[in-house]
């Protein structure tokens, strides 16, 4: 039995198949991604999402799906399920699945009468190709396949439309066609391992409709292209091989290939292997550069999320190269001491300011884990002075200032600078422009462990503004966030109010390496952070306590907005937890940990199979939301594995 298995009871019950989704990913930044049964709910969804560089390098949906017919006796069975406005399945092809497996690639069985067949799904590790394998297992008769595709050649951001530009005309190649629906996009083959019929009758399919896009209070309604159909015999026992690619394939190897690439796939055969699985699908491999999707199936390069999930990231892939050439990725994008939040479809966007020290954190995980402290100072040294030189004279800009008592100031109209960055009409939604805690524990982390490695590698003669700077700034933090009326830290204040609300900003601040604070304070936040924030999916963003607390992210973007930072759940944040935690308790803390970590286990079938999900509810039953597959919360969840399996206060060897 496979680890992630549905069965007949759960592919036809429409309300829970539809809420399971898939993605499967390749190094070149390509995806596949729709729910268990087919029926695409997003405009994210699609069997062939490539980048493509002539149109700025995002993501586009080339190929939407293939729908399959089984021709048998006279009798025509469409396997294919598609919602369309107003709410109709047609056809409903799910009522003929009996079993959907994951392991180690997606397999969905399906019988019709005396027929049973299999529809397997693989991506080529590097290029921007997906084969999927159909087999007859079962049939007493002639058996016929009817396979129509449907296009859609536009931006996963976007949705297409029935237009006179399209370009319906194709080029045959062996076994299959050509096709570009319309310039500078590159074409999409399809191709068959034998040679088929195509006939071709190009017509627009009308109204699909995507019900997540709505609940989001998006437009969901699209066009998509048919633009004709192609039809074999299939024999029992026998398998047929199709590739759909933006390069012509050679049919006569698509059996070895798909084998070659099965043989490379990590098995998904229990909860580990499952994130390593995961781990591996965030990496991209484009012009010489290695980097990291933030999320997925839409969330593309963020600096802080990659700083972030780097370490954990690298534990399961267990590549040390890898992990330097996305730090050397991200060293290059620097830029007058700054580090890029958002890189992406030619966009760099520096409006960020903690991404910049989270870039320290991860030296400091890097060296926990290796012990190449030495190499780290001789390779990033001058990156890390770069930082702290461009926070001292700070950058208007950036709304990036630091005041004379030593603490960075962060203000820019209507931007916001943090992590807690959502934007509503324009507006911050969690305003917290002025000393920030959890920016400024950063920056007193970075300078101390600047200080540490200068002290043991550096020259005789330290840098003696940066010591002065680091006094000046451990003393300013204390006088700005504590007061004897709290147990624990403000989140921000503008210089004159202070914000006391409980969120988990004050435990990054209190679980990094260096704080300016004691073992007291440490616990006193841990106290109040378990008590208050702690959920079974992560650590919510606002105590329920507060009035502004919102447990529910759904609905359009208002709802989902106003919820983001203000009361979701966060899995993400279980690293700080676990390293306050074990800072506190040392191996008395493994306990808790590894009960964290088995309460995720049940999320592998949930939401983002195979995954964790970008965020989750506030309250029970902590439903998971946002992105299906995202890097820093299958980080945090490894991280925390690894920590259990090792039984120490180290994180496994990268």
């Amino acid at each position: 039995m496979s680890y992630i298995q549905f069965d007949k009871k759960h592919l036809t019950n429409l309300g829970f198949a539809l809420r399971k989704e898939f993605v499967r990913t390749n190094r070149s930044g390509s995806y596949a991604s729709s729910t268990v049964i087919g029926c695409n709910t997003r405009k994210y969804h699609g069997l062939l999402v490539v980048p493509q560089s002539k149109l700025g390098g995002g993501n586009h949906v080339l190929l939407s799906s293939l729908d399959l017919t089984v021709m048998q006796n006279g009798a025509s069975f469409n396997l294919a399920i598609h919602k369309y406005k107003g709410g109709e399945y047609n056809p409903k092809g799910h009522k003929y699945m009996r079993e959907y497996r994951a392991d180690p690639i997606p397999k969905i069985i399906y019988r019709v009468g005396g027929v049973v067949l299999s529809v397997e799904s693989i991506f080529s590790d590097k290029n921007a190709s997906m084969f999927l394998k159909y087999t007859l297992l079962e049939a007493k008769s002639k058996t016929t396949f009817r396979i129509k595709p449907l296009l859609a050649f536009r931006n996963i951001h976007d949705l297409t439309q029935a237009n006179s530009e399209a370009i319906t005309s194709y080029k045959k190649v062996e076994n299959g066609f050509k096709m570009q629906l319309y310039k500078d996009y590159t074409p999409l083959y399809l191709q068959f391992s034998k040679a088929v019929e195509y006939i071709h009758h190009p017509e627009w399919y009308k109204d699909f409709e995507y019900m997540k896009e709505i609940k989001r209070g998006y437009d969901g309604h699209e066009d998509l292209l048919a633009p004709g159909d192609f039809e074999f015999t299939i024999k029992k026992g026998e398998s047929v091989i199709l590739q759909a690619s933006i390069e012509e394939g050679t049919p006569n190897s698509f059996s070895r290939q798909f084998g070659q690439q099965l043989k490379k796939r990590v098995p998904r055969d229990g909860f580990k292997n499952n994130l390593t699985n995961a781990a591996q699908q965030f990496l991209i491999e484009q012009d010489g550069k290695t980097n990291i999707a933030a999320g997925l199936p839409w969330k593309g390069s963020c600096g802080r999320d990659t700083f972030i999930a780097l370490p954990g990231l690298m534990m399961a892939i267990g590549d040390e190269k890898k992990f330097i050439d996305i730090l050397d990725t991200w060293v290059e994008k620097q830029k007058d001491g700054f580090f890029p939040n958002k890189s992406e479809e030619e966009k760099i966007d520096f409006y960020s300011a903690d991404t910049s020290l989270w870039f320290f954190w991860t030296l400091q995980k890097y060296i926990a884990s290796t012990n190449k402290a030495q190499m780290v100072w001789k390779k990033y040294a001058k990156p890390m002075l770069d930082v702290i030189e461009a926070y001292q004279k700070g950058n208007t800009e950036l709304g990036i200032h630091m005041h004379s008592n030593g603490l960075i100031y962060t203000s820019k109209e209507n931007i916001p600078l943090s992590w807690m960055d959502a934007i509503l009409f324009g507006k911050a939604v969690t305003p917290r422009a002025g000393y920030a805690v959890e920016i400024n524990a950063l920056w007193y982390n970075a300078i101390a462990f600047y200080q540490s490695l200068e002290k043991e590698f550096g020259k005789e003669t330290q840098n003696k503004t940066l010591n002065l700077e680091l006094e000046k700034v451990g003393k300013s933090f204390l006088e700005t966030f504590t007061d004897i009326k709290h147990n624990y830290l403000a989140d921000y204040t503008d210089g004159e109010n202070k914000s006391w609300d409980v969120r988990p900003n004050m435990l990054i601040a209190a679980s990094l390496p260096y704080t300016p604070f004691g073992d007291e304070m440490r616990k006193s936040i841990f106290d109040v952070v378990k008590q208050e924030l702690l959920t079974p999916r992560g650590i919510r963003s606002l105590s329920p306590k507060n009035p502004k607390y919102k447990s529910k992210y759904e609905g359009n973007i208002e709802t989902r907005d106003n919820s983001y930072h203000n009361g979701a759940v966060w899995p993400w944040l279980l690293i700080s937890y676990a390293d306050l935690m074990t800072h506190l308790y040392g191996r008395g803390a493994i306990s808790e940990i590894q009960t964290i970590v088995q309460r995720f286990e049940e999320e592998m079938t949930e939401h983002g199979i195979g995954s964790i999900s970008e965020l989750y509810n506030g309250d029970p039953p902590y439903e998971g939301k946002g992105g299906v597959s995202q890097a820093w919360s299958v980080a945090a969840i490894i991280s925390l594995l690894y920590q259990v399996e090792n039984n120490n206060n180290k994180t496994s060897q990268i």
